[in-house]
């Protein structure tokens, strides 16, 4: 079932945009994946908070850039029981703190981490807002995946953090690994909750950080990346085969970067 209205603690439940125009980016995704956006900040408020939704669910968030300097990205979000408590744990594994806990209206508390290697993620302790309300259909989040050149000191980090168990792939030449929680049985990949690409070899760029990649769900990643270039992104990575489905990787106009992934 693709509804969501509960995430166990340690689950990405949640992603948003930030950019220096959220409202470019709202018109870009919903062209490409068929949202709704509504703009729910006041129209006196300083920055702009624009709500995704499909079916009237909440699916995702673009907002204007809180964090000053900081390039246009996705975010993802871990469910938390508490999020004072992962911030001290981060603190206390290596990571650093870069802004909160504190909380968000009545829709839940939050902080925003940093790994030891370099990645942003943010924690989210539920309040009215749960996290998103349709998952791994065409238009919705499908998967979180951490990028890095770390992945030893980055599954130490994440153990110590949320408890989470990694499993090793093999995905061709390359290595991969898969993220489960705690306490949930043998890992397997049905109980997957994310993924690891370490950043091996010379394919990747020298000057790329790491970073949490979010993948979105479409029926057809080919007629998507045609989609995104009518509508003024980029095409960074051509529609390739995997096993997990059909991949391409975007940049969307104001600069973020996305993965499309059409499932089988």
């Amino acid at each position: 079932m693709s509804e969501r209205d509960h995430y166990e603690h340690g689950v990405p439940c949640w992603v948003d945009h930030a950019s220096e125009n959220p409202q470019a980016a709202a018109d870009f995704y919903a062209g490409l994946l068929g949202w709704e956006c509504e703009d729910v900040m006041p129209p006196d408020a300083p920055g702009r908070y624009f709500m995704a939704r499909l079916r009237g669910r909440d699916v995702a968030a673009l907002s204007s850039q809180p964090l000053e300097g900081a390039p246009p990205a996705w975010n993802t979000y871990v469910a938390v029981a508490s999020a004072d408590a992962a911030a001290e744990a981060a603190a206390g594994a290596g990571g650093r703190v870069l802004s909160g806990p504190f909380d968000v209206f009545d829709s839940g508390r939050m902080a925003v981490l940093q790994d030891p290697a370099g990645a942003v993620f943010s924690v989210w302790q539920a309040g009215r807002h749960r996290g998103a309300g349709i998952v791994n259909e065409p238009g919705t989040l499908a998967w979180n995946e951490l990028t890095t050149r770390d992945a030893e000191g980055s599954q130490a980090f994440y153990t110590a953090v949320f408890g989470w168990r990694s499993l090793p792939l093999t995905m061709g030449e390359g290595r991969y690994f898969t993220w489960h929680l705690a306490g949930a049985g043998e890992p397997d990949q049905q109980s997957a909750i994310g993924g690891l690409m370490p950043m091996d070899g010379d394919m990747w760029p020298s000057d790329l950080p790491p970073h949490w990649m979010s993948y979105f769900a479409v029926a057809d990643a080919d007629a998507a990346a045609e989609r995104t270039s009518e509508l003024g992104g980029l095409v960074s990575i051509a529609p390739f085969d995997t096993p997990a489905g059909r991949i391409a990787v975007i940049n969307d106009p104001v600069g973020a970067v996305a993965s499309l992934i059409q499932l089988p």
